[in-house]
């Protein structure tokens, strides 16, 4: 739930939501574990500023009983002043009260209607009404595919380069011998799929006005942006990275040579031009081996395509494919999907590759250094800037041979301005 939601809520039910989320926790991992897990964090601080209003509530309420002076102990001059105080009320009622009866604009004191009224601000242009400011930030739409949480990834620090061995064949040699004959050689053949690291960096700056603006915490979203931004670029490279000396080696990316090509171009997918009722089922059977079907497997597409299952009708109107929408995450008929933007959208541009299918470990991502993020108020000192950076070693590769099956546009796809 955002903050704007959990803002809404009684101390009660914030201590109730907060049970629920530790008993959703126990199983659940990744993306998912990292959203309840943010998603407490902002409880706590939710309940933290309870007490602490509660807290100044009482202190408040203490500070005026200690400043209510007994009328007896100084000859009644505070009594005196509230019966002229009083008068005066009395006399601005009714003469609030004689123009509104003769159709003239009557005027009140705001603090009819609120305690916690701001006095206006008047200058030579006229009167300056007071401007008041949420204390939180309305996030915008999430730009980070949860792909990069849910992938394999390997924690080596201070590593250059990363080399994971994989099986290409288990052998198929075995057969009939003759008495006294030489035994049929039936080896396994294995292959190496290299990850080199690819520094990864972000940059920001804010005016030093940002920082002190006492109503919402801008200044942490500068920060957290920086880091954000290093999460959606990696996430994008595990599709498209281009492979080469320091960069990530996506599972859309293909070798030049043969040996390097941990998934065969020869299995992609395309005969596929648009969605269809057969479409999941196309990719699903095209996948694994000639022994069985994968069931752990997850299809990565473009939100476009989803909408494409969704519209999807049959001769009798109704849904030819069941939905259920996660944010970022959801299912198809059962079959989990990721949205990442850097797929391509199926019947578009030629030859682009649209979809990926297969087990996310099959993919890793070794972690070669933590996220550095350092804040620096000297950078651009004289101009007043703050200067925000993040930076982290890390590279990615797949790691089985042909561990996705990926849907790709014919050359004679339309085009994209169609």
């Amino acid at each position: 739930m955002l903050r704007n939601q959990l803002m809404k809520m009684s101390k009660k039910e914030l201590k109730v939501r907060l049970s629920v989320l530790a008993s959703e926790a126990q199983n659940k991992s990744g993306g998912e574990l990292e959203a309840i897990v943010n998603e407490s964090k902002l409880i706590g601080e939710i309940l933290d500023e309870i007490k602490a209003r509660e807290d100044l509530h009482k202190a408040a309420q203490d500070a005026a009983v200690d400043t209510d002076t007994d009328p007896q102990e100084n000859g009644g001059e505070e009594r005196k002043g509230e019966g002229v105080c009083a008068k005066s009320a009395e006399k601005s009622r009714a003469k609030n009260g004689r123009e509104i009866k003769a159709g003239h604009v009557g005027r009140f004191q705001a603090h009819a209607l609120s305690r916690n009224v701001r006095n206006a601000v008047t200058t030579d242009s006229g009167v300056l009404m007071p401007r008041h400011t949420s204390a939180d930030i309305s996030p915008t739409f999430n730009d980070v595919s949860s792909l990069i949480d849910r992938v394999k990834t390997v924690p080596l620090r201070g590593g250059e380069s990363y080399q994971r061995p994989y099986v290409i064949s288990y052998g198929d040699g075995a057969g009939s011998t003759e008495e006294g004959k030489d035994y049929n050689v039936s080896e396994p053949a294995f292959g190496y799929s290299d990850i080199t690291r690819e520094k990864i960096t972000a940059y920001a700056e804010e005016p030093e006005e940002m920082e002190k603006l006492p109503d919402a915490d801008y200044d942490s979203i500068v920060e957290g942006s920086v880091t954000k931004a290093i999460r959606r670029y990696a996430s994008r490279q595990i599709l498209i990275g281009p492979g080469g000396t320091g960069k990530f080696r996506g599972i859309f990316f293909n070798p030049s040579e043969k040996k390097e090509q941990v998934i065969d171009p020869a299995t992609d997918i395309t005969t596929i031009t648009d969605i269809t009722e057969d479409t999941l089922d196309e990719i699903i059977y095209s996948f694994g081996g000639d022994e069985e079907t994968e069931d752990v497997a997850v299809l990565v597409l473009n939100k476009r395509d989803l909408k494409k299952f969704a519209k999807l009708r049959d001769k009798q109107g109704r849904k030819v494919y069941t939905i259920k929408n996660h944010g970022n995450t959801g299912t198809i008929d059962e079959v989990p999907y990721i949205i990442n933007s850097a797929c391509g959208e199926i019947g578009k541009t030629a030859d682009a590759y649209c979809m990926a299918y297969g087990p996310l470990s099959n993919y890793e991502v070794a972690i070669f250094s933590d996220i550095d993020a350092q804040k620096s108020t000297e950078y651009k000192f004289k101009q007043g800037q703050i200067a925000y950076r993040a930076s982290v070693f890390m590279g990615g590769n797949v790691v089985a041979k042909n561990g996705f099956i990926r849907v790709k546009n014919p050359a004679a796809a339309k085009a994209a301005s169609k």
